[in-house]
Formats: C-alpha cells, structure tokens, sequence
C-alpha cells in the first residue's frame, strides 16, 4: 500500500439540512444513531476514550446525503474546539479505528523531529533510491516537500532512524490510536497494526493545533506550518491526505484542521477507495461537508 498525490478535484456536491442532536455517551459507549455504514477491515472495538474531551454530540445523518452523491461510503467528524462540540455523520463508522495511511505523516514529522531523526524541515532526506510507483516520488527530498509530495520512501528513511522503539514510545506519548506499531518499523501506519478513528484525528488535531501535545513548542509549530494549505477569506487551512491500499476496499482521508477568527475547527474524512478515482472525491466532499456545518464561507 502507498498514498499517492492528491488528484484534482471533479465533483461539486449538493448540501443537505437538518440535525439530531445527542449526549456524546450515545457515539461512545450508545447504540449507534442512524445508518452504520461499517467497515469490514477494522478489527478494534470502539471505546469510550474516543470521546477524548468532546463533550456534546451532533449527529448529521442528514449529511450522509453527500456521500450518495459522490458515490462513496464513509464519515465526517467535526470538532468545534471552543464549544467542546463534535459533529459526525454515520457516528458507528466515526468511531471506527482504521490504518492511518499517509495521515501519519502529522504525527510521524513530529516524532522525527522530537528524535533529532532528522535536523530540521529543510534537512534532505533520501528515498532509497528504488523504482517508486510515483515518479514524484524518486527525489531526495526535505520534510517541508516530503509532505507535500506524500512521499512515502522519505518518510520510511525516517522511520529506520526512528527505530521501532522509539516509535512505540512517541504513539503511546501521543495516545495516538490504537498505539499499535507491531514489528515493521517501515510499514506499520500503511498495514496496521496502528490505526485510529475520525473522532480520535480530530482529538489529536486539536491539541496539535493549539501546541499542546507532549513536544516542544517550536516542532509543533514547524508541524502546523508544513501542513498549511491555505489562507484566505478570512480563515486558514491546514490538511493532509492519506490513502491506505493494503485493505479492500482502500481508505482514503482527508484530515486537518480551520482557524477562522478566535475559532477552532478539526475534521477528519474517511471513506472507502473502490477505483482509484474515488480518491479524487476525498477533498471535495469534505470541502461540501465544511461548507455545509458553516466552517468555510460558502461561493
């Protein structure tokens, strides 16, 4: 499995209205509300630690409308850091562990630069030297290129010098997860066993965002910088993509997080990659879904 550059965007989806409003006990540790729409590739359970500090709960199931107009299945979770809100479509699936694929380049540049595995953001790193299926991806490259690029040999070169080790270390640190790394120090955010939820992303997002994990303050702010995609209208946005091939069917995210004014929003999208087209649908969507909760200002 690899995470390929993102394709450009096709679709523009319709918005749909309405919501149900639930106690987060419901979305952890509750029946699940609404269409489930699971996946047949995760194996943990949920738990009620994925709450990780939301405290109100808003279902839009109503939402689940865009996905059936791209024609995909998948989540959307939502959370509005000041108001300790967190909105979900298909709240089953958004509780749902999955392998993080190249969404683990967040927290994995952050470790790298915590382990002194590489100097900083403008440090070379090399890809290895082997045929890659991406041509963009047979380049030595920095950190800041490495994410843009996705580019996952560079970021397997860092895992080595990482070490397994030290991975467990920093996951648990993170409580990133599930906290699984297994024995592939190179392959276990692109086959398991690590994994996480939508609802878990945000919850990481959010202490990223604000500088508030267990790490210096200057690597998450180089962090916050490498992912920052755009700024305008009065709002920044900051994303990563990933798509995990190593499952049937693939997963594709699209996580990040919006600073508009005093307010913070992290999202997290995930939903199944059929055909490789579907993954052209990841930014999109969750573009319309952002729209439709009132985060990005509307054309």
């Amino acid at each position: 499995m690899q995470n390929s550059p993102t394709p450009a965007p096709r679709a523009r989806l319709r918005g749909a209205l309405g919501v149900a409003v639930l106690t987060a006990s419901a979305l952890f540790g509750g029946t699940a509300y609404g269409a489930t729409g699971g996946h047949a590739t995760s194996t943990a359970a949920p738990e009620a630690s994925q709450a990780v500090g939301h405290h109100d709960l808003i279902v839009r199931d109503d939402l689940q409308a865009l996905f059936r107009d791209a024609a995909v299945r998948g989540t959307f979770a939502l959370y509005d850091v000041k108001r300790g809100q967190t909105t979900v479509v298909d709240s089953q699936r958004a509780r749902q562990r999955l392998i993080p694929a190249s969404t683990f380049k967040i927290p994995h540049s952050l470790i790298a630069l915590e382990t002194r595995a590489v100097k900083d953001e403008n440090e070379v790193i090399p890809y290895g030297g082997q045929p890659q299926p991406f041509p963009e991806w047979e380049h030595d490259m920095n950190l800041r290129d490495a994410v843009r690029a996705s580019n996952v040999p560079v970021f397997q070169t860092l895992s080595r010098r990482i070490g397994l080790k030290r991975e467990q270390q920093w996951v648990n640190r993170l409580h990133y997860g599930n906290r699984r790394v297994g024995t592939v120090v190179d392959r276990f955010w692109l086959d398991g066993p690590l994994e996480i939820s939508a609802v878990e992303q945000t919850g990481f997002l959010s202490r990223l965002a604000r500088q508030q994990l267990p790490a210096s303050k200057r690597n998450q702010l180089t962090v916050r910088d490498l992912l920052k995609i755009e700024e305008k209208d009065g709002y920044a946005l900051f994303a990563k993509t990933g798509w995990g091939m190593s499952t049937k069917p693939g997963i594709g995210w699209w996580v990040g997080w919006v600073e508009r004014g005093d307010r913070l929003y992290t999202f997290a999208l995930n939903i199944d990659i059929n055909v490789d087209k579907d993954t052209e649908k990841r930014i999109p969507l969750a573009r319309e879904l952002l729209k439709a909760l009132g985060v990005l200002p509307k054309a």
